[in-house]
């Protein structure tokens, strides 16, 4: 079975969530402002302040959140209000022909704006306001102090003494760091993800660092015998990335990775069935079952198993390091598959969305929003001081939205199905010399034909720099572009001023508190983007400029060496 559209466009489907879950209770704070931001009224930000004062309460204004919204569809992203003129599409990156078990298929929306009339009007109005003024008064160094800072730490801590709180805690200690393998050195099972970073937004040069960790529920780290087993745990990692991160299209028996080599001798396993114990061993094809004491959960292509978690956290830039990766966290997002669909639920799911028979989310901000594909997710953003707090529920919602329903992900996911194959994918997150790798299907480099596609370097194409760089006469420069299939760094990572400038703009969303309005890192107004939308079409569709190609996934095997 299969189905061509499961919602009438993001707008329609995230009119049912707030509908539903919130039902027009539409409270605002006492001078009319969205609540949130009200509560920043008197807040001075102190960018050289190194503890929370005494009062930090990172769970106030959640629980205070609980049936309040001010955008009704604050799931469909800023971005997806972007002015095309008929030849800029970035659409294609999110929104294409979908592959089982992810039922979207939601191409159609590349050419057309298939919003509610609520979500025809823009509402993420950061966009069009210019707050210069605002965070004038940082200096250059004033920026680089506060985003030295450490807010990660003193969440864990306010956290520990907040016994009642039922959701979820940062468990990573990253100060321990990581071994050689990406294992946490706290002995928490959470291993660092190296990825080839999502299109446009998610570059560093457009706004913020992020990196991403994965840990697999308690079975998958033990043997048959129950004990805690390294060699198991890899093993069970490696079969993972073989489901998520190959080739869609790629039959189980056709499928090769390069994968982590596996001790066999230590999982006491053959799990290349050569009739011997290996010291070093890949998986070639896909295995019906995960192996040790989860040999009984079978392995499903483009699915994770339940209690799979994923932490994730988006930072500020520090033009100082390498990587461009400040200590300071805007935000630190949680995810955890809490149950696993068959088939036929999969198929029930994206119905039940198509007819919205059900709500998409469930839940709240104390312990998360559900989505109806057994992901739970949760997250903490920066307080009017800079301290992380846990997000309202509205500012959930926002985070839903890309992780419900579309049409590129695997599994409501991003990063891991972009993972650098084996050991290389398998350290903390470094963009430095990774390859420009074709998507699955494709022969041109990824972040080539997004520039081609595009016209610029992100979804709005305002960021100057990538202009000057790759755009200096006006049309692409294939033979500047042609070097980033070595080494993508030219692209993704901003010079020291703009990175700078973009931390900058941030701050202005963490004094106002305005997330509701948007979160971009921005100050200026925007120009290529809508502010509502009149025509139904993108003008995409006329000039022969909608793309169905589109993947997740990539082709590492045409990057020499690999």
């Amino acid at each position: 079975m299969r189905i061509s559209r499961v919602f009438d466009g993001p707008g329609r489907f995230a009119g049912a969530i707030a509908i539903v879950a919130l039902a027009g209770c539409q409270r605002r704070g006492d001078d009319g402002l969205p609540f949130e931001l009200a509560s920043a009224k008197g807040v001075i930000l102190d960018p050289s302040t190194v503890r929370p004062p005494a009062d930090y309460d990172p769970l106030a204004l959640a629980s205070a959140s609980i049936g309040r919204v001010h955008n009704q569809e604050a799931n469909i992203p800023s971005l997806c209000y972007t002015r095309t003129d008929g030849i800029s599409n970035p659409c294609w990156t999110c929104h294409l022909r979908s592959s089982y078990p992810n039922l979207t298929d939601d191409w159609e929306l590349q050419q057309n704006y298939s919003f509610s009339d609520y979500a025809k009007v823009n509402h993420w109005r950061n966009l069009f306001r210019d707050r210069t003024q605002l965070v004038a008064r940082f200096t250059d160094d004033d920026v680089l102090a506060y985003v030295r800072g450490n807010n990660y730490d003193p969440l864990r801590a306010a956290l520990a003494r907040r016994p009642e709180f039922p959701g979820w805690r940062p468990d990573l200690d990253l100060a321990r760091g990581f071994d050689e393998a990406g294992f946490a050195n706290d002995g928490s099972g959470w291993r660092a993800i190296r990825y080839k970073p999502f299109l446009g937004t998610f570059w560093p040069t457009n706004g913020s660092a992020d990196d991403v960790f994965v840990r697999l529920a308690d079975e998958f780290q033990r043997d048959a015998a129950g004990t805690r087993s390294r060699a198991i745990y890899q093993a069970n990692l490696a079969i993972l990335e073989a489901a998520i991160a190959s080739d869609p299209r790629s039959s189980d028996v056709e499928l090769v990775r390069v994968i982590e080599p596996i001790d066999e001798r230590a999982a006491g396993l053959d799990l290349d069935r050569d009739g011997k114990l290996d010291v070093a061993t890949t998986i070639v094809g896909l295995p019906a079952t995960y192996v040790g004491a989860a040999a009984q959960v079978r392995v499903f292509r483009a699915l994770y198993p339940a209690g799979t978690e994923f932490l994730h956290t988006v930072r500020y830039l520090d033009p100082d390091q390498p990587s461009f990766f400040a200590r300071r966290m805007k935000e630190v997002r949680y995810a955890r598959k809490t149950g696993f669909l068959e088939r036929k639920e999969i198929v029930a799911a994206y119905a039940n969305a198509e007819t919205r028979d059900a709500p998409p989310y469930t839940g709240d901000p104390r312990t998360g929003l559900r989505n109806a594909f057994g992901w739970q997710l949760q997250g903490w953003i920066e307080d009017p001081r800079g301290w992380l707090r846990l997000q309202t529920h509205e500012e959930h919602v926002f985070c839903m939205g890309c992780h419900t329903g579309v049409g590129v992900t695997v599994d409501q996911t991003y990063a891991f199905g972009r993972k650098l194959p084996g050991r290389d994918g398998w350290r903390p997150q470094d963009p430095r010399g990774i390859a420009d790798a074709p998507q699955a299907g494709q022969t041109e480099p990824e972040y080539a034909q997004y520039l081609a596609r595009v016209g610029g370097g992100d979804e709005l194409r305002a960021n100057a720099e990538i202009r000057a760089r790759f755009f200096a006469a006006g049309t692409l420069d294939r033979d500047r572009v042609a070097a980033l299939r070595d080494d993508i760094g030219e692209l993704v990572f901003p010079t020291r001023a703009r990175a700078i400038a973009l931390d900058r703009a941030y701050l202005a969303n963490v004094i106002e508190q305005s997330y509701v309005w948007g979160r971009d890192a921005i100050s200026s107004p925007a120009t290529n983007v809508h502010t509502r939308i009149i025509e139904r079409s993108t003008g995409l569709g006329e000039q022969d400029r909608v793309y169905r190609d589109g993947r997740l996934q990539l082709d590492w095997s045409s990057i020499p060496g690999r």
